[in-house]
């Protein structure tokens, strides 16, 4: 008879996890209590052509690079996705992410509806997509004022880039209302352990089924 073999240790491919949302609707707050709860998942760093925020490091926070490094990636394929945010372009660099993949290495982007569609054009199977709505868009317009670090006039653009981005939620796999940040981080924790436990993705399940059956 064979040894048994706890099914928590099977081995799986990991995902892609993606969170986004208009600015101000949480998903840097999800995504931080995601990374401290949950040991199996790590945060993709992006590459920025913006320059670093005080206590900004590079290659923790961000990848920091010049204009012309960018361009050169872009030219090299480099890139899963890429885009222009606020002057400035963004973008998440394959590097070791496909292989890491391979050893169950989930990773969480914290992108826009672009980078999203352009992710999933590149590796459709391992891509897992929540989209974050605000209760409210007065709601929305209160947690931007009460951070008191932007003028009106930029509240004003930002909340108008969230109708815009609000308006593409019917293209994510899973949508959830941050009305309760606790409440929500819940359903996603729900929703990232049920996509580890697809079929597809348990690559030991067909190793340990022939074994099974003897």
């Amino acid at each position: 008879m064979g040894d048994f073999q706890s099914t928590d240790k099977l081995a799986r491919r990991g995902l892609l996890f993606i969170l986004s949302s208009p600015s101000g609707a949480g998903k840097t707050t999800l995504s931080q209590m995601l990374l401290k709860a949950d040991e199996e998942i790590k945060l993709s760093v992006s590459a920025t052509t913006r320059p670093p925020r005080p206590g900004e490091q590079d290659g923790v926070h961000y990848h920091f690079v010049s204009d012309a490094q960018f361009d050169r990636m872009v030219e090299e394929d480099d890139f899963y996705e890429w885009a222009h945010v606020f002057n400035h372009r963004y973008g998440t660099p394959k590097g070791a992410i496909r292989e890491a993949l391979k050893d169950g290495q989930d990773f969480l982007f914290d992108i826009d509806w672009q980078g999203t569609q352009q992710l999933k054009q590149k590796d459709d199977q391992d891509v897992v997509t929540v989209f974050v709505l605000p209760p409210s868009l007065d709601e929305l317009r209160r947690r931007l004022e009460s951070r008191a670090q932007d003028s009106s006039d930029v509240i004003d653009d930002r909340m108008e880039r969230a109708r815009a981005e609000i308006s593409h939620w019917a293209e994510y796999d899973y949508v959830v209302v941050n009305d309760s940040v606790d409440e929500c981080f819940d359903r996603v924790r729900e929703v990232l352990d049920a996509e580890r436990m697809k079929r597809t993705r348990q690559t030991g399940l067909i190793p340990f089924v022939r074994e099974l059956m003897g």
